[in-house]
C-alpha cells in the first residue's frame, strides 16, 4: 500500500504505490527496466547493499541505488478506513463475484494519486493491487467491503476480518537488522535487483505487500 515525514522521503517512495508501496507501473515509453519484487528476511546490510533470504528460500543480492529510500508499516484497523481516503488493495477473485483482500495499504494524504489504477501483482497467483479512492465503506457480517474508484472505474473489495491492513511510518538505517522482514521494489538489472526504496518491519508489523 508513505509518511507523516519528510517531503523528500514522501516523494521518493511515491513509486512504492506498497504497497503499495507498490511499485508504480510505468508507461510502455517510459519503461526503462523490468519491476521486480523482492520479499524476504536480510541476511546482512551494510552501505549500499542488502542480501536478504526471499520467501521462495533463495539469497538474493540487492543493489541500494544513490538516494534510495527507506520507510516501515505501523498497523492501522479496517475501520480506519474512510472515504475519501487513498489506498493501496492486492486481492483475489472471489468465488461467489467480486474480489477478496489479501492486505490494505492506506496511503498518507500526500500520497494520495500515487501509481492509481488496477494492475497485476505477484503476491499470490492471479492476485491483483488495485490503487484508488474510497468511494463509500460498508461494515457487513464477515468484515468491511469497500467500493474504490480510479481513472472513473469502480471496484468492490470485501475486506474479511484478520487482512493485515497497514499505514507507512518512519524507518532508520538501524532497522535494517537481520532478520528483519522487507519488501522492495526493484529494477531488474545485470548484477540483481536495484532498488530506489526499501521497505522494512519494524515493531512486530511487517509489510503484507
Amino acid at each position: 500500500m508513505i509518511k507523516t515525514i519528510l517531503p523528500a522521503l514522501l516523494l521518493g517512495l511515491t513509486a512504492i504505490a506498497s504497497a503499495a508501496l507498490p511499485a508504480a507501473p510505468v508507461h510502455a515509453e517510459d519503461q526503462k527496466a523490468e519491476q521486480i519484487h523482492v520479499r524476504g528476511s536480510i541476511v546482512t546490510y551494510s552501505g549500499s547493499a542488502l542480501k536478504v533470504k526471499t520467501r521462495e528460500g533463495e539469497s538474493v543480492d540487492v543493489t541500494l541505488a544513490d538516494g534510495w529510500k527507506l520507510a516501515s508499516v505501523a498497523n492501522a484497523a479496517v475501520t480506519d478506513i474512510k472515504p475519501g481516503d487513498f489506498v493501496g488493495i492486492a486481492s483475489l477473485p472471489s468465488e461467489g463475484g467480486g474480489d477478496g483482500a489479501l492486505e490494505v495499504l492506506i496511503f498518507p494524504p500526500a500520497m494520495k494519486g500515487a501509481g492509481e489504477g488496477s494492475y497485476g501483482w505477484d503476491l499470490k497467483p492471479n492476485s491483483s493491487m488495485t490503487n484508488a479512492t474510497v468511494a463509500d465503506a460498508v461494515k457487513g457480517v464477515d468484515g468491511r467491503t469497500v467500493t474504490v474508484s480510479y481513472h472513473g472505474k469502480e471496484k468492490k473489495i470485501a475486506i474479511p476480518h484478520g487482512t493485515p491492513v497497514v499505514t507507512i511510518a518512519p524507518a532508520t538505517k538501524d532497522d535494517l537488522v537481520p532478520g528483519a522482514v522487507v519488501f522492495i521494489p526493484a529494477e531488474k538489472a545485470a548484477s540483481g535487483p536495484l532498488a530506489h526504496q526499501v521497505l522494512v518491519g519494524k515493531n512486530g508489523v511487517v509489510p503484507p505487500m
